[in-house]
């Protein structure tokens, strides 16, 4: 059993180091062709789906600390919400801090937390009624999101807070909701979904070969499903050519945008906007292709790491304190970012790789967490102990 569980956490790990790098290329490294509006390889492969990855696996972790295949019930469980709530305000509260780091990366800390405490409703559910929830998520969300983000702009003023999230932002609690739920960069309304595919692929057995395997062709189909229907209901069905009288349609180079993301461009004017697989669109086909994708990269990740745990090491290691390491690569763009002239992207980038790899396989040879680790687990673990020992 312990040897299983090893593996099995590896395999995760890898998946969640991955994510990592993924939204680190994207900070780093340009997602357009010099000169022109072509994606270049890091916004194909990662724009949008290393950071869904990063949801998808933390929907994992939560599944996994509630029991896994066997969720715990009754009091466990109430102790493992008090836990995962404790866990939540702790990460949120380092992602406030880090939004005063002066950076143009968006963070997605304070939305993380939130989107932990949206899924404690979820971690009790069965199976088959969490998948049933999970698909009508994924269906509903993108639309309520539609419906919603015109009232509110109407409603609040301003209706973002126009960057990351900071402590002072507490203080326009109507403009904090707002961009956490539905105007900012990772709206929760929708990206919840994502946390729940995650909890339901944490509630299999990922030890077995046959729900690897599955899960593998279940996350390709997916993906690629989404994608497809897409690019038809954009082509022949005409989406695009609507798309473009619209206001924002007919302003940005729209094509362009499809394969690296819509961040700025104003998705309403026309219900053909739900049609769109872009990164970062929120729609049901975005959010389909990107939770496929991460199915497909923590089974491939699993498959690896089924007889020898270590074989992604580079990836596993780094993903196992992915708070700390992500913390660490916020404050090192800031620093990069003063420099004159600016670093080469791609030295910058893998400079930061290698250090991530090494400081990863540090701790894991001094059989350490990562410092935010422990103290987001620390804090976690004494609010679940204290609730559990309370209710004895």
């Amino acid at each position: 059993m312990h040897t299983t569980s090893a593996r099995r956490l590896t395999g995760i790990d890898a998946a969640r180091g991955l994510a990592l790098f993924g939204m680190m290329s994207t900070h780093v490294l340009p997602l357009y062709a010099p000169g022109s509006t072509e994606a270049t390889w890091t916004a194909l492969l990662f724009s949008g789906r290393a950071s869904g990855l990063f949801a998808v696996v933390a929907g994992i972790g939560l599944a996994l600390l509630t029991g896994g295949r066997s969720p715990h019930r009754e009091r466990t469980l109430s102790a493992d919400r008090t836990g995962i709530a404790v866990r939540a305000v702790v990460i949120a509260l380092i992602g406030f801090v880090l939004g005063g780091v002066e950076t143009n990366i968006a963070i997605i800390l304070v939305h993380y937390g939130v989107l932990f405490l949206l899924a404690l409703p979820f971690v009790g559910l069965r199976l088959r009624v969490l998948a049933a929830w999970t698909a009508g998520w994924l269906l509903l969300a993108p639309v309520a999101a539609y419906l919603l983000r015109p009232l509110m702009s109407a409603a609040v003023d301003p209706p973002s807070v126009g960057g990351n999230p900071v402590f002072e932002h507490v203080l326009e609690p109507a403009t904090l909701g707002a961009d956490l739920f539905l105007t900012g960069y990772y709206p929760v309304l929708q990206w919840l979904g994502f946390v729940l595919v995650g909890l339901l692929i944490g509630r299999l057995d990922l030890s077995r070969l046959g729900v690897q395997l599955g899960l593998l062709a279940a996350g390709v189909l997916a993906a690629a499903g989404a994608r497809l229907l897409s690019a038809q209901l954009l082509g022949p069905a005409g989406g695009l050519t609507a798309l473009r009288e619209t206001p924002d349609g007919s302003r940005y180079p729209l094509e362009a945008m499809l394969d690296v993301g819509l961040g700025g461009v104003d998705q309403s004017g026309s219900w053909w906007w739900l049609a769109v697989s872009a990164p970062h669109s929120g729609t049901t086909p975005d959010l389909v292709h990107v939770a496929g994708s991460a199915a497909a990269v923590v089974a491939v990740c699993l498959l690896l790491t089924r007889r020898f745990p270590q074989a992604l090491l580079p990836l596993s290691a780094p993903g196992a304190m992915t708070l700390t390491l992500y913390a660490l690569h916020i404050c090192v763009m800031s620093w990069a970012d003063e420099l004159a002239p600016l670093p080469d992207p791609l030295v910058l980038f893998w400079l930061q790789v290698a250090a991530a790899v090494a400081i990863g396989v540090l701790f894991q040879r001094l059989h350490s967490r990562g410092p935010l680790e422990l103290l987001a687990s620390g804090a976690a673990n004494a609010a679940r102990d204290g609730r559990a020992e309370a209710r004895r």
